[in-house]
């Protein structure tokens, strides 16, 4: 019988499930439904050991032994502090040892109450991850917890070996031993293509092979990532999912489809290779994460990072993603593919987006910018919030954007960092809380005639009032959206910078012909005034169309 506690359950699961067989155990009382456990493992060989300090070098002298993982278990307070020699040893030798401390629930932590001394990250430097897995009461926080205990454990064992730590806070009852088996596990598997290309190559074929449909989904990555001729491949010979963030060409309307079809199973990927960084549709994400509950998902990356954004991984491949997608040949899933490209459905949603024009609004300039300069031989540069989101249904080139943290902070002076390492143009679609946030960034002699920057100007954050529950908010307007009535003139004026304003469409025609083909040493600004109001319903309306 195992213990009650899932949290002990999922993390000795997943111990069996990524091999480890030695524990070192050490006596206590908080621990005891850790060690119970590892004991009950039929997999598991436990070895007592009473002194903690002792206890840490044990399984230093096993890992060597068998170039394995080992388990070391204490208790809470002191006992986990006593491994710190042991644990820096690991450190410096590359050994992997699993540090698992039990606790107390977080709410007791320096309380004045018995071994309650703060664990999580007690070992600080040396090791290679700390983790910590609270008791969990949904399955949101289930997946987390399985995630942080897979990542944890490739950590000490993938790579360059060392220790990790996994603090474990267990509340009381302890000493219950109910549940007859340990909970089936998902295993996140590991392949590094850095130490062996052609097997990770190989794998990703196979999983292919096996794949009825098979999509590939790229996220955020760096330009030329990806080159022309492999893109081009890729996209005529598998179902891609792309934003103008992806390093693969472009694909207009890719939201739009997907809202369109997502609720047809015929469209649901059964593996899912996913690339690079964040996507930025939601509803691209939550057409992935349905699927992803049958799909096979593994996730390629330079650093091997596990970002399990579907919520289903099943394995993570780290290395160069050009060098393992170069020279493959993928058998094209021949209905599946047709049905992305050549579907009614989907020929019209790329047909009614293609025609539709909006009203003048954010989206309407956006849409003349994109047109305006789709010739041009130019750097684009978009904000976050609604500004990026326009710029994925109308930008037939690559998007520069900072989605790392997707805060606003810092949009326009990135912009124009780049424009001073840059021959071309740089223009930065910008909404107005952000350029006012980062209006610093004007304050620099050094920026010149080659940084445009499109102000989108409605008056404060209209995307923070696109929720119905806060139409009822008093707080809504002020405080939620920032209101405001700031214009950008003085700030060029101040500056030394061009600017031009436009109110309509007319005006706004006039204002991107001169934007566009101004020649000059100072930048321009070119600010589209519109009303929040008007802005969200144009895309509601948009979307309702498509």
């Amino acid at each position: 019988m195992y213990s009650d506690k899932e949290n002990v359950n999922i993390l000795t699961s997943l111990l069996v499930n990524h091999g480890v067989r030695r524990a070192v155990v050490c006596p206590g009382s908080r621990n005891a439904p850790i060690v119970h456990n590892l004991n009950e493992c039929p997999d598991i060989q436990c070895y007592p050991v009473t002194d903690e300090r002792s206890a840490g070098f044990y399984a230093l002298g096993i890992a060597q032994a068998i170039n394995s993982p080992v388990v070391v278990c204490v208790t809470s307070g002191t006992a986990l502090l006593n491994l710190l020699p042991a644990v820096a040893e690991a450190f410096y030798q590359h050994i992997p040892l699993i540090v698992v401390s039990a606790d107390r629930p977080a709410q007791w932590i320096n309380q004045l109450d018995g071994q309650t001394i703060p664990q999580n990250g007690a070992l600080g430097a040396f090791v290679k991850k700390a983790i910590n897995i609270p008791e969990f009461h949904d399955e949101e926080e289930r997946w987390y917890c399985n995630r942080m205990i897979n990542e944890a454990l490739i950590s000490c064992s993938g790579g360059a070996c060392g220790p990790v730590h996994i603090n474990v806070p267990i509340t009381e009852p302890l000493y219950v031993f109910t549940k007859t088996k340990l909970p089936v596990e998902r295993k996140i598997e590991f392949v590094s293509a850095s130490v062996d290309t052609s097997k990770a190559r190989a794998l990703m074929l196979d999983r292919f092979k096996h794949a009825s449909k098979p999509m590939i989904v790229i996220g955020q990555t760096k330009e030329n990532t990806i080159n022309e001729r492999l893109s081009a491949y890729l996209q005529s010979n598998v179902v891609v999912l792309i934003e103008s963030l992806s390093a693969c060409g472009q694909q207009l309307y890719m939201d739009e489809i997907v809202r369109c079809v997502e609720n047809d199973e015929r469209y649901l990927p059964d593996f899912i290779l996913y690339i690079g960084e964040c996507v930025v549709s939601k509803s691209i994400k939550k057409f992935l994460r349905k699927a992803a509950r049958t799909a096979e998902v593994w996730m390629a990356s330079e650093d091997g990072k596990i970002a399990d954004t579907l919520m289903n991984a099943v394995g993570v491949i780290e290395g160069n993603v050009s060098e393992l997608l170069e020279n493959v040949v993928f058998d094209k899933s021949e209905a599946y593919y047709h049905l992305w490209h050549d579907s009614t459905e989907v020929k019209n949603v790329v047909e009614k987006c293609r025609s539709l024009v909006p009203e003048y609004s954010q989206m309407y300039a956006v849409k003349s910018f994109e047109e305006a300069i789709s010739h041009h031989d130019i750097i684009r540069q978009y904000a976050n919030s609604m500004s990026v989101r326009l710029g994925c249904i109308y930008s037939k080139g690559y998007i520069y954007v900072n989605r790392g943290i997707n805060g606003i902070e810092g949009s326009l002076s990135t912009a124009a960092g780049y424009s001073l390492a840059s021959d071309k143009d740089v223009y930065c679609v910008i909404g107005d809380l952000s350029f006012f946030y980062d209006q610093n960034a004007l304050w620099n002699r050094n920026i010149g005639g080659n940084f445009k920057i499109l102000l989108l100007n409605n008056g404060g954050g209209a995307i923070f009032g696109k929720f119905d529950g806060l139409k009822e908010s008093n707080a809504r307007d002020n405080l939620v959206m920032a209101k405001h009535h700031t214009s950008a003139a003085g700030i060029c004026s101040a500056n030394h910078i061009n600017y031009i304003e436009a109110s309509n469409a007319e005006e706004l025609k006039a204002g991107l012909d001169k934007f566009i083909n101004m020649k000059t040493d100072s930048p321009t600004v070119l600010e589209v005034f519109t009303d929040a109001e008007n802005d969200m319903n144009v895309i509601k309306e948009y979307y309702t169309k498509i």
